[in-house]
């Protein structure tokens, strides 16, 4: 059959790094969705103001949505497994996110229907939420991992998560989940800062610089703190021909195993480089008034950062803190082989789609949003 002329194991490669894509490819575009609306009430010093900063991202946010939806999906159909496990063990973060986001469409929606200074300040600041604490809330998710999470399976493949969502606070996650608001935020201010003029550009611009500069050092601290945490260390032979294989193979947990990955293949190194440097290239940009740059440079800086750890955790999905070999790797929480095949072909057709009305979409809808713009369109606009 054509689906057996692609080898099982290099699919479950393939699928591994099609997942980071969706990943970055929300956390760029939809992050600086996030980004925006985590600034509004901050940036936005008038209702002109904030109707401007609202209406740089009110016909594009819905479709940026686009790349969550589709990595969940991805996540579910490619990872069943790693679906199934984390969406029961961080149950009431994902909930929390899920009530957060709530106010995003509800917000973009109601917000300007009625010329009410309370009205409108409320929305403003649940368009704040739902934008910041997602954000925190991803990076806390990925600080979990890298710490490890309490689930284990039996014989018969039945998970049990024994934590709590208490414990998904710790310092270490705390400190992933600024490093990904302050990455947002970075990303939010460089795209507001180049669909603005004067008073609201000038506040994202500096809002930007701000943020840059915190996720530089964030991520720098972070990756200290990583160097002492105890990694995750796969000492068994390799079972890629398997669709799941979890409770045979030898994991084993040692100090500073996060970074091995790196120290084996040095080009790696590149990645971190991006996420520390590529914040201070933004700022620098944002100085000389190169702001479509700047949004390059700091997507840039979210692909390292976000590449960093999955490097690090590769090829770690969710390593499990209570029984090692529980954990879901790579080669042993996927779905069958003719299960990715097909979903690969149809991710080769639908991704340039996607990519193809997203660009046509900012095509469309380039340029400033000024003052003028908004009291010539009143009635029609956000």
């Amino acid at each position: 059959m054509l689906y057996e002329l692609f080898d099982y194991q290099l699919l479950k490669l393939i699928w591994w790094l099609l997942v980071g894509v969706l990943l970055i490819g929300f956390a760029i575009m939809d992050g600086h969705d996030m980004g925006v609306c985590t600034l509004l009430p901050f940036v936005g010093r008038t209702d002109t103001e904030r109707r401007i900063i609202v209406n740089t991202i009110g016909p594009h946010w819905e479709g940026n949505q686009v790349w969550f939806i589709t990595a969940g999906g991805a996540i579910f159909a490619a990872l069943p497994l790693v679906y199934a496990t984390a969406f029961s063990g961080y149950y009431w973060a994902l909930m929390a996110t899920l009530w957060a986001l709530f106010f995003r469409p509800v917000g973009f929606k109601y917000r300007s229907m009625i010329k009410n200074d309370k009205w409108r300040n409320t929305w403003d600041w649940l368009l704040f939420v739902g934008s910041s604490v997602p954000a925190l809330i991803f990076g806390v998710a990925f600080g979990n991992l890298l710490l490890g999470s309490p689930f284990s399976f039996d014989q018969n493949l039945v998970s049990t998560y024994s934590g709590s969502f208490f414990e998904l606070l710790a310092p270490f996650s705390l400190l992933c989940g600024l490093v990904s608001v302050a990455m947002l935020t970075m990303q939010g201010g460089v795209y507001l800062a180049h669909r603005t003029i004067e008073d609201v550009q000038s506040r994202a611009k500096k809002s930007a610089t701000a943020a840059a500069v915190i996720t530089s050092v964030l991520f720098v601290i972070a990756g200290f703190w990583v160097q002492t945490l105890d990694g995750y260390v796969l000492v068994s032979a390799v079972n890629g021909g398997a669709v799941i294989d979890l409770l045979s193979k030898q994991v084993q947990i040692q100090s500073g195993a996060w970074m091995t990955n790196f120290y084996n293949h040095p080009g790696l190194w590149l990645l971190p480089a991006l996420g520390t440097l590529m914040p201070l290239v933004t700022i620098a940009l944002l100085k000389m008034g190169r702001t479509l740059t700047a949004f390059v440079s700091s997507s840039l800086a979210l692909l390292g950062i976000i590449g960093t750890a999955g490097v690090a955790l590769f090829p770690f999905y969710m390593p499990s803190s209570t029984d090692p070999r529980s954990s879901l790797t790579v080669w042993d929480s996927t779905s069958s082989h003719f299960t990715l095949f097909i979903m690969l072909f149809v991710v080769i057709f639908l991704l340039p789609v996607v990519l193809a009305y997203t660009s046509w979409g900012y095509a469309v809808m380039r340029g400033k949003v000024t003052k003028a713009y908004i009291k010539e369109n009143e009635k029609t606009l956000y």
